[in-house]
C-alpha cells in the first residue's frame, strides 16, 4: 500500500488537475478531500478539454475509485450538471463515490455569501465565489443549521429545512442594510432538493469507513488537493483566504485517513505566480510583462472566469508552504509560459520595514508592506512546448528550474511544458511515473 497527496504550494490554480489525471494510473483510488464547487481543475486529452469542480481529476480513467470526501462541500445541481456533462461525452461516471458526511450547499447560503461579501479590511474584497461555500462551513462548524448529504435521504429534512429558514430569512434581511431580499421559500427548497437526493443517492456512501477499508486492503489512494496552501484558512494570507485547510495538513482531516498513509507527498507550483481576488500579493505585475504572462497563460479563472493576478515567482512563500505541507518534491507547471522573456525574476527575499527576511509573515498587514527582493536571471527565446526531455531545455530554463528548487529546498520531479499529458516530464525521485500513459 502507498499513497501520494497532491497540493498546491501557491493561491491555487496550479494545474493540479493534469497531475493528478495523469497520476491515477498508478493508483486505485482518487480522494478529493476539500472545498466545494469554487474549484477548478482542468484535465486536457488531445483535442478534449475538461473543466471539473466537484468531481476529482481522475474520473477519466474508469479503473479508478473516485470519492468525495467528508472534507468537501457539495452545491447538488453543480456536480449533477458535471455528471451529465461527462455522460454526454462518453464518460458514464460509475467510478465515484460521495460521502453521506459531505456538508450540502442551500440557497441561503448564496444569499449569505452575498450579503456579507464585503470585508471589513478597508473595503477590499475578501474573494469570495459567490458560491456559498464560506457561509456553508461556518453552518458545517455551528451544527445547528448544518445538513449533510446522508440527511436528504433520511425522514426529518423538511421540518429541519421549515426550521432553517425561517431563521436565515430573518438573519440575511438584517444583512441587507435595507436592500432588497426575497424571503427564501421552504416548500420550494425541499421539493428540490429532493430531486437532488434521488439523482444523487446511487453515489452516497461512508466515504470514510470505504477508505479506512481500502487502506487495509493494501490499496493506494491519490489525495487531490484544492485551492493553494497559501489559501489555507489557518495557515495562509487570511483573511484573504478560503474556508478549508487547502495546505497539506487538510489532508487528514478532510478525507478521514492517517496522514502516514500518504508517503509522498507533490508539491505543485506554476513558474510564476498568479492569484484572483483581493488580498496581498508580494511579487504582482502591473505592467506589460504581468500582461504578457497572463495571455501566454491563459490565465482566467475555471470556475469564474475572471482575469488572474500575475507576477514573478515568490522562492519565500513557496518554501514556506513546501515546509507547511510536507512536501517531498515539488511539480513546476506551465514553464513555456515563461518562453520568449529576455529575463526572469525571482522573489528571494522581502523588505519589512528596511529589514531583509525571508520568512513569511503571518499578519496581513505585515504582507501588505513588505517590497520583495529579486534575483534576476536571464530568459530563453526557444518555444519549448514540443521537449519531452529534461537535457532538451534550453540551458537557461534548467538554471532557472534548479534555483527555483535551490531556494525552495525541495528537488522538482515534475515539469510541464503545456496542458496535455504528453507535455509532461518525470526525473528524480518521480522517475518512477515516467511510464504513465498519456
Amino acid at each position: 500500500m502507498s499513497g501520494t497527496c497532491i497540493i498546491g504550494l501557491q493561491w491555487g490554480d496550479e494545474a493540479k488537475g493534469k497531475l493528478v489525471d495523469l497520476l491515477t494510473q498508478k493508483h486505485d483510488i482518487v480522494a478529493r478531500f476539500l472545498g466545494g464547487a469554487n474549484a477548478g481543475h482542468t484535465v486536457v486529452d488531445g483535442d478534449n478539454v475538461y473543466k471539473l469542480h466537484h468531481i476529482p481529476s481522475g474520473i477519466l480513467r474508469p479503473e479508478v475509485m473516485n470519492v468525495v470526501t467528508a472534507g468537501v462541500v457539495i452545491n447538488p445541481p453543480v456536480i449533477l450538471e458535471e455528471i451529465d456533462g461527462l455522460k454526454s461525452r462518453g464518460i458514464p461516471v460509475k467510478n465515484m463515490l460521495l460521502s453521506d458526511r459531505a456538508h450540502i450547499i442551500f440557497p441561503w447560503h448564496f444569499a449569505e455569501d452575498r450579503a456579507m461579501n464585503q470585508s471589513t479590511n478597508d473595503g477590499e474584497d475578501i474573494g469570495t465565489t459567490l458560491r456559498g461555500i464560506g457561509p456553508c462551513y461556518r453552518d458545517k462548524v455551528g451544527r445547528s443549521f448544518a445538513i449533510r448529504l446522508g440527511d436528504l435521504v433520511r425522514p426529518g429534512l423538511k421540518e429541519k429545512i421549515e426550521m432553517i429558514v425561517e431563521v436565515k430569512n430573518r438573519t440575511i434581511q438584517s444583512l441587507m442594510n435595507g436592500g432588497t431580499f426575497e424571503p427564501l421559500d421552504a416548500q420550494k427548497i425541499f421539493e428540490e432538493y429532493s430531486v437532488y437526493a434521488d439523482r444523487l443517492k446511487e453515489y452516497v456512501v461512508d466515504s470514510t469507513d470505504y477508505l479506512l477499508n481500502a487502506v487495509d486492503e493494501g490499496k493506494s489512494i491519490l489525495f487531490e488537493g484544492a485551492q493553494g496552501a497559501l489559501l489555507d484558512v489557518d495557515h495562509g494570507t487570511y483573511p484573504f483566504v478560503t474556508s478549508s485547510n487547502s495546505s497539506g495538513v487538510g489532508a487528514a482531516a478532510g478525507s478521514g485517513v492517517p496522514a502516514k498513509v500518504a508517503d509522498t507527498l507533490i508539491g505543485v507550483i506554476k513558474a510564476y505566480s498568479t492569484r484572483v481576488g483581493g488580498g496581498p500579493f508580494q511579487t504582482e505585475l502591473f505592467d506589460e510583462t504581468g500582461e504578457k504572462i497572463r495571455k501566454r497563460g491563459h490565465e482566467f479563472g475555471t470556475t469564474t472566469g475572471r482575469p488572474r493576478r500575475c507576477g514573478w515567482f515568490d522562492a519565500v512563500a513557496v518554501r514556506y508552504t513546501a515546509r507547511l505541507s510536507g512536501a517531498d518534491v515539488l511539480s513546476l507547471m506551465m514553464l513555456d509560459v515563461l518562453s520568449t522573456f529576455d529575463e526572469l525574476k525571482i522573489c528571494v527575499a522581502y523588505d519589512l520595514n528596511g529589514e531583509r527576511i525571508t520568512h513569511f509573515p503571518s499578519h496581513v498587514d505585515d504582507l501588505r508592506n513588505i517590497k520583495p527582493i529579486y534575483e534576476t536571471l536571464p530568459g530563453w527565446e526557444e518555444e519549448i512546448t514540443e521537449v519531452r526531455s529534461l537535457e532538451d531545455l534550453p540551458q537557461n530554463a534548467r538554471n532557472y528550474l534548479d534555483r527555483i528548487s535551490e531556494l525552495v529546498g525541495k528537488e522538482i520531479g515534475v515539469v510541464s511544458v503545456g496542458p496535455d499529458r504528453k507535455q509532461t516530464m518525470f526525473t528524480g525521485s518521480l522517475a518512477h511515473f515516467s511510464d504513465v500513459n498519456p
